[in-house]
């Protein structure tokens, strides 16, 4: 049985066209492959974004973290055992602004951790989370892809790269906000895409 992490991040929860498409893919493999699935809505329910706190948390020694440090790297430690027990990562992907979502941001900055999920060595950061997939659902407003302006794709697979995760798919919706005409095609090629996707 294959366990699959969908993370969902656009704000506007379960009517997001991020989430819908994400949440297609999910049925369908978790119906092919007898899935299990963990569902995390950063934006109903945000990641808190990283502060000094949070950094201090993680740099003190357990026996001398206070509650409330205890509390910060518990929720973070939460967030790493759910991508570690995942074969399969499905992030659900709008464009705000030329970028990734901040609760999404929130999210890479708690799962990414020295010594857990990619270490330092001689020749460079060395990503742990190996033998996953990724597959990324990104939805714009415009049309970015291949081009300067779409800061998305590059950040998104620099990012899992970093932590081990190489295998990663993109399925693009795009031109959502320039026309119903536009808009349908886009959702509608999405949805041949997601539905032609398997796990390796």
């Amino acid at each position: 049985m294959k366990q699959i992490l969908q993370i969902n991040s656009s704000v506007f929860g379960s009517q997001g066209e991020s989430t819908q498409l994400a949440n297609q893919l999910v049925s369908h493999l978790a119906e092919q492959y007898g899935s299990h699935v963990t569902v995390r809505d950063v934006s109903s329910s945000p990641i808190p974004h990283q502060d000094a706190g949070f950094l201090q948390a993680l740099s003190t020694p357990e026996n001398t973290r206070d509650t409330e440090q205890q509390s910060k790297v518990t929720f973070a430690d939460q967030l790493i055992e759910e991508l570690q027990a995942s074969d399969l990562l499905v992030i659900g992907l709008p464009m705000y602004n030329f970028g990734v979502p901040s609760t999404l941001k929130a999210w890479f900055d708690h799962i990414a951790r020295a010594g857990v999920t990619f270490r330092y060595t001689e020749n460079g950061p060395e990503g742990l989370l190996r033998d996953k997939q990724a597959i990324v659902v990104t939805t714009r407003g415009g049309i970015h892809k291949n081009t300067d302006l779409d800061t998305e794709t590059p950040f998104v697979k620099s990012f899992l790269a970093f932590i081990g995760i190489t295998n990663v798919s993109f399925i693009y919706a795009e031109g959502l906000n320039m026309g119903e005409k536009i808009k349908n095609r886009a959702l509608s090629e999405a949805e041949v895409q997601l539905k032609q996707l398997s796990l390796n």
